[in-house]
């Protein structure tokens, strides 16, 4: 069974009953998601033609009834041939799948509880700048994290935030040590950097996102864009703020960009803001229309902003969100 993808002219070759989001993702097709439960509407795509299952209903239009149909594709199961159009990407980019092996060359502490993972690649992985990879420790251990670096840096930086009971960041905080040898598949997720973007652009980073965030800055300085960046990097206390050195060194490189750091409770150093990133950016702007975000954090954080920016005309198209999701494992 087929499933033509507009408009990139993809044909995919699927099992009947597939979930529309995994084969999209798994056939590498640039479509963004966050929640994938339904609720943040990020994966919002046109079905062109044919019949598809969406949340247990039959989607198929009325005999007679010509009228657009949307479906969100994490809840959309495909039960024949059908064609379906997916937000235009501003940058479609393909970089070869690569399993590789690395080795730890620094462990340091950012915070009471993340961790900064420098690895030597045995080989350059390519990715583009806001993009993921799967590390594996062990047949055990293996969890996604976001590069911080580009794919020219010498290094691969991953920030980890280690979640109590976490097998895999127990993992990283007990046993991991310089030396040891990680595997590391990739990459993988569609929140890049878009370089053909003139316009401005919203970064948001919660705790941890701030790595593919960074990302993202590093690369529109290297490829020399002029776009204005506002950067809202939320966490909840004063003692989970990190980084700033890396952003005041941006900042020199990057002139247009403008960092705001929000602490959610308790007190807040000078130059930092009180509440949500949510409250600030709502405080900051009005019509986001013409821009393009970046989403990067806890799942609320990012439906939350996906909400608040579309409120603010800011198109779902225009939105590219990466979820971090917390697993025990």
């Amino acid at each position: 069974m087929e499933i033509l993808v507009q408009p990139l002219q993809r044909t995919l070759t699927v099992k009947p009953g597939v979930n529309l989001l995994e084969a999209l993702r798994e056939n590498q097709v640039p479509v963004s998601y966050s929640c994938t439960a339904g609720r943040c509407g990020t994966c919002r795509c046109k079905v062109i033609e044919g019949e598809v299952l969406e949340s247990g209903h039959d989607s198929a239009r009325p005999q007679g009834v010509q009228q657009e149909r949307y479906v969100l594709a994490c809840q959309t199961f495909v039960t024949e041939p059908c064609t379906i159009e997916i937000p235009e990407p501003d940058e479609v980019v393909v970089h070869p799948a690569r399993i590789l092996k690395a080795t730890v060359v620094a462990i340091e502490s950012m915070t009471h509880d993340i961790k900064r993972l420098q690895l030597k690649p045995a080989k350059p992985l390519e990715f583009s700048p806001g993009q993921y990879a799967q590390l594996q420790f062990t047949p055990e251990h293996v969890r996604p994290y976001s590069m911080a670096g580009l794919c020219s840096d010498e290094l691969l930086e991953f920030h980890v935030r280690l979640v109590p009971g976490g097998r895999v960041t127990g993992y990283i905080a007990n046993t991991l040590k310089v030396g040891d040898s990680v595997r590391v598949s990739g990459p993988m997720g569609s929140a890049y950097l878009r370089r053909k973007h003139t316009g401005p652009v919203l970064c948001v980073a919660g705790g941890t996102g701030l790595a593919p965030i960074l990302s993202i800055i590093r690369g529109a300085a290297q490829a020399g864009m002029s776009n204005a960046i506002h950067l809202y990097f939320g966490v909840r206390s004063a003692r989970d703020v990190y980084g700033l050195p890396w952003l005041h060194e941006l900042r020199e490189r990057y002139p247009q960009l403008q960092p705001h750091v929000v602490v959610t409770a308790g007190d807040q150093l000078p130059g930092q803001r009180n509440g949500l990133v949510t409250d600030a950016i709502a405080k900051d702007w009005g019509d986001l229309s013409g821009w393009r975000a970046y989403l990067c954090g806890s799942p609320p954080m990012v439906e939350a902003t996906t909400l608040l920016a579309q409120q603010k005309k800011l198109a779902p198209e225009q939105i590219y969100a990466d979820a971090f999701y917390a697993s025990a494992s």
